[in-house]
Protein backbone atom coordinates (compact mmCIF):
# COMPACT_ATOMS: atom_id res chain seq x y z
CA UNK A 1 0.00 0.00 0.00
CA UNK A 2 1.18 3.64 -0.57
CA UNK A 3 0.35 7.00 1.10
CA UNK A 4 2.01 10.45 -0.30
CA UNK A 5 3.17 12.57 2.51
CA UNK A 6 4.73 15.62 1.96
CA UNK A 7 5.36 14.56 -1.96
CA UNK A 8 7.01 11.39 -0.70
CA UNK A 9 5.48 8.50 -2.33
CA UNK A 10 5.71 6.14 1.23
CA UNK A 11 5.20 2.12 1.06
CA UNK A 12 3.81 0.26 4.08
CA UNK A 13 2.14 -2.50 4.88
CA UNK A 14 -0.41 -3.19 7.88
CA UNK A 15 -0.39 -6.76 9.81
CA UNK A 16 -2.78 -7.69 12.61
CA UNK A 17 -6.63 -7.68 12.75
CA UNK A 18 -7.38 -5.98 15.83
CA UNK A 19 -5.76 -4.41 18.86
CA UNK A 20 -3.91 -1.02 19.51
CA UNK A 21 -2.39 0.22 16.98
CA UNK A 22 1.61 -0.25 16.83
CA UNK A 23 4.30 2.47 14.01
CA UNK A 24 7.54 0.76 13.54
CA UNK A 25 10.08 2.62 12.62
CA UNK A 26 13.20 1.16 10.92
CA UNK A 27 16.65 2.73 10.74
CA UNK A 28 19.37 4.40 8.59
CA UNK A 29 20.11 2.09 5.18
CA UNK A 30 17.10 -0.49 6.71
CA UNK A 31 13.57 -1.28 5.85
CA UNK A 32 10.57 -2.55 6.95
CA UNK A 33 11.70 -5.96 6.88
CA UNK A 34 14.00 -5.32 10.17
CA UNK A 35 11.05 -5.90 12.18
CA UNK A 36 9.87 -9.29 10.70
CA UNK A 37 10.47 -11.58 13.34
CA UNK A 38 8.88 -9.44 16.03
CA UNK A 39 6.34 -8.55 13.72
CA UNK A 40 5.14 -12.30 13.89
CA UNK A 41 4.36 -12.03 17.86
CA UNK A 42 3.29 -7.93 17.88
CA UNK A 43 0.25 -8.74 15.12
CA UNK A 44 -1.78 -11.24 17.24
CA UNK A 45 -2.28 -8.33 19.79
CA UNK A 46 -1.98 -4.65 17.66
CA UNK A 47 -2.76 -3.64 14.42
CA UNK A 48 1.19 -3.19 13.02
CA UNK A 49 1.90 -0.34 10.60
CA UNK A 50 5.05 -0.89 9.13
CA UNK A 51 6.01 1.47 6.60
CA UNK A 52 9.78 2.48 4.63
CA UNK A 53 10.79 5.71 5.34
CA UNK A 54 11.53 8.27 2.51
CA UNK A 55 14.61 7.31 0.48
CA UNK A 56 14.41 3.78 1.88
CA UNK A 57 13.09 0.25 1.03
CA UNK A 58 9.78 0.58 -1.53
CA UNK A 59 9.41 4.71 -0.86
CA UNK A 60 10.39 7.73 -3.01
CA UNK A 61 13.40 9.80 -2.20
CA UNK A 62 13.51 13.36 -1.84
CA UNK A 63 13.53 15.57 -5.30
CA UNK A 64 16.05 17.32 -3.75
CA UNK A 65 18.05 14.80 -2.70
CA UNK A 66 18.49 15.59 1.11
CA UNK A 67 17.62 14.10 4.76
CA UNK A 68 16.97 15.39 7.65
CA UNK A 69 15.33 13.77 10.77
CA UNK A 70 12.84 16.66 10.94
CA UNK A 71 11.70 16.06 7.20
CA UNK A 72 11.05 12.15 8.42
CA UNK A 73 9.09 13.79 11.82
CA UNK A 74 6.86 15.43 9.26
CA UNK A 75 6.35 12.46 7.24
CA UNK A 76 5.17 10.86 10.06
CA UNK A 77 3.00 13.25 10.93
CA UNK A 78 1.34 13.29 7.45
CA UNK A 79 1.55 9.54 7.43
CA UNK A 80 -0.94 9.04 10.81
CA UNK A 81 -3.21 12.08 9.99
CA UNK A 82 -3.93 10.52 6.05
CA UNK A 83 -4.37 7.24 7.93
CA UNK A 84 -6.52 8.36 10.40
CA UNK A 85 -4.35 6.33 13.11
CA UNK A 86 -5.85 7.09 16.53
CA UNK A 87 -2.97 7.39 19.33
CA UNK A 88 -0.25 4.59 18.37
CA UNK A 89 2.52 3.09 20.12
CA UNK A 90 5.37 3.99 18.34
CA UNK A 91 8.20 1.92 18.57
CA UNK A 92 11.86 3.58 16.44
CA UNK A 93 14.69 1.93 15.85
CA UNK A 94 18.29 4.13 15.82
CA UNK A 95 16.95 6.99 12.92
CA UNK A 96 13.67 6.16 13.54
CA UNK A 97 14.05 6.46 17.36
CA UNK A 98 15.12 9.79 16.38
CA UNK A 99 11.86 10.25 14.37
CA UNK A 100 9.81 9.28 17.14
CA UNK A 101 11.06 11.84 19.81
CA UNK A 102 10.98 14.67 17.33
CA UNK A 103 7.41 13.33 16.78
CA UNK A 104 6.44 13.15 19.91
CA UNK A 105 8.11 16.67 21.17
CA UNK A 106 5.82 18.33 19.00
CA UNK A 107 2.70 16.55 18.84
CA UNK A 108 2.27 15.87 22.56
CA UNK A 109 -1.42 14.44 22.27
CA UNK A 110 -1.23 12.32 19.87
CA UNK A 111 1.49 9.12 20.94
CA UNK A 112 -0.18 6.68 23.87
CA UNK A 113 3.47 5.61 23.90
CA UNK A 114 7.17 5.58 22.13
CA UNK A 115 9.80 3.45 22.61
CA UNK A 116 13.07 5.08 21.44
CA UNK A 117 15.25 2.17 20.56
CA UNK A 118 19.02 3.15 20.07
CA UNK A 119 18.38 6.69 19.99
CA UNK A 120 20.97 9.43 20.19
CA UNK A 121 20.14 13.23 20.98
CA UNK A 122 23.57 14.30 19.03
CA UNK A 123 25.98 12.92 16.51
CA UNK A 124 28.76 12.94 19.13
CA UNK A 125 26.69 10.66 21.06
CA UNK A 126 28.00 7.55 18.77
CA UNK A 127 31.14 6.06 19.66
CA UNK A 128 32.63 2.79 18.37
CA UNK A 129 34.89 1.04 15.78
CA UNK A 130 31.99 -0.11 13.95
CA UNK A 131 30.24 2.90 13.67
CA UNK A 132 33.35 4.64 12.65
CA UNK A 133 33.43 1.80 9.83
CA UNK A 134 30.01 2.56 8.52
CA UNK A 135 30.61 6.31 8.47
CA UNK A 136 34.12 5.23 6.00
CA UNK A 137 31.80 3.41 4.06
CA UNK A 138 28.59 5.33 3.06
CA UNK A 139 29.90 8.70 3.74
CA UNK A 140 28.68 9.66 0.52
CA UNK A 141 25.39 8.78 0.83
CA UNK A 142 23.52 11.36 2.08
CA UNK A 143 20.83 9.97 4.44
CA UNK A 144 24.73 9.04 6.61
CA UNK A 145 25.74 12.69 6.06
CA UNK A 146 22.59 13.18 7.87
CA UNK A 147 23.94 11.20 10.51
CA UNK A 148 27.13 13.09 10.68
CA UNK A 149 25.68 16.57 11.48
CA UNK A 150 22.03 15.51 13.26
CA UNK A 151 20.55 15.37 15.43
CA UNK A 152 20.21 17.75 17.90
CA UNK A 153 17.53 17.12 20.08
CA UNK A 154 17.48 19.43 23.64
CA UNK A 155 16.18 18.59 27.03
CA UNK A 156 13.33 21.15 26.52
CA UNK A 157 12.44 19.23 23.39
CA UNK A 158 12.15 15.81 24.72
CA UNK A 159 10.71 17.42 28.24
CA UNK A 160 7.29 18.26 25.83
CA UNK A 161 6.90 14.18 25.70
CA UNK A 162 3.95 13.81 27.87
CA UNK A 163 3.34 10.01 26.63
CA UNK A 164 5.34 7.19 28.66
CA UNK A 165 8.83 6.66 27.03
CA UNK A 166 10.65 3.61 27.38
CA UNK A 167 14.28 4.47 26.41
CA UNK A 168 15.65 0.51 25.16
CA UNK A 169 19.53 0.64 24.56
CA UNK A 170 21.95 -2.49 24.16
CA UNK A 171 24.58 -3.11 26.96
CA UNK A 172 26.79 -2.54 23.96
CA UNK A 173 25.46 0.00 21.91
CA UNK A 174 26.85 2.29 20.08
CA UNK A 175 25.47 4.86 21.77
CA UNK A 176 27.25 6.90 24.96
CA UNK A 177 25.14 5.75 28.35
CA UNK A 178 25.18 9.26 29.30
CA UNK A 179 23.33 10.40 26.54
CA UNK A 180 20.70 7.86 26.91
CA UNK A 181 20.05 8.66 30.36
CA UNK A 182 19.66 12.36 29.33
CA UNK A 183 16.78 10.83 27.50
CA UNK A 184 15.57 9.36 29.96
CA UNK A 185 15.75 12.11 32.66
CA UNK A 186 14.35 14.19 30.65
CA UNK A 187 11.42 13.36 28.99
CA UNK A 188 8.16 13.29 31.45
CA UNK A 189 7.93 10.04 31.96
CA UNK A 190 10.43 7.70 31.04
CA UNK A 191 11.84 4.57 31.32
CA UNK A 192 14.96 3.01 30.89
CA UNK A 193 15.58 -0.89 29.44
CA UNK A 194 18.82 -2.02 28.99
CA UNK A 195 19.28 -4.97 26.92
CA UNK A 196 21.77 -7.75 28.05
CA UNK A 197 24.19 -8.95 25.58
CA UNK A 198 23.35 -6.82 22.46
CA UNK A 199 24.80 -4.50 20.32
CA UNK A 200 23.39 -1.83 18.78
CA UNK A 201 20.96 -3.52 16.78
CA UNK A 202 20.79 -7.23 17.48
CA UNK A 203 17.89 -6.96 19.89
CA UNK A 204 16.03 -5.26 16.83
CA UNK A 205 17.06 -6.21 13.73
CA UNK A 206 15.51 -10.00 12.49
CA UNK A 207 14.90 -10.61 16.66
CA UNK A 208 12.17 -11.05 18.49
CA UNK A 209 13.90 -9.83 21.59
CA UNK A 210 12.13 -6.48 21.62
CA UNK A 211 8.65 -8.54 21.76
CA UNK A 212 9.24 -8.94 25.60
CA UNK A 213 9.57 -5.59 26.67
CA UNK A 214 6.67 -4.24 24.60
CA UNK A 215 4.78 -6.71 25.97
CA UNK A 216 5.84 -5.91 29.39
CA UNK A 217 5.01 -2.06 28.90
CA UNK A 218 1.65 -2.96 27.29
CA UNK A 219 0.50 -5.54 29.93
CA UNK A 220 0.35 -8.41 27.14
CA UNK A 221 0.51 -11.46 28.44
CA UNK A 222 2.64 -13.84 26.63
CA UNK A 223 1.37 -17.12 27.64
CA UNK A 224 -1.71 -15.47 25.18
CA UNK A 225 0.27 -15.46 22.39
CA UNK A 226 1.21 -18.63 20.05
CA UNK A 227 5.03 -19.08 19.12
CA UNK A 228 5.77 -18.48 15.58
CA UNK A 229 8.33 -20.98 14.37
CA UNK A 230 10.72 -19.17 11.56
CA UNK A 231 14.51 -20.34 10.01
CA UNK A 232 17.01 -17.48 11.50
CA UNK A 233 18.52 -15.59 8.77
Amino acid sequence: MRVTTNGISVYYEVKGKSGPAIIMLHGNCEDRTIFDRAVDYLEQKFVVYLPDTRGHGESSPPVNGEYHYQDFADDLAEFIRKLNIENPIIIGFSDGAITALLYASQHPEVPSKVFACGANTKPGALKGLGMAVTKARHKDDPRVRMMLTEPNITAEELGRITCPVTVVVGSRDCVRREDTDFIVESVQDGTLCVMKRADHSSYIVHSTRIVDAVFRECHVDPESVQVVYRFAR
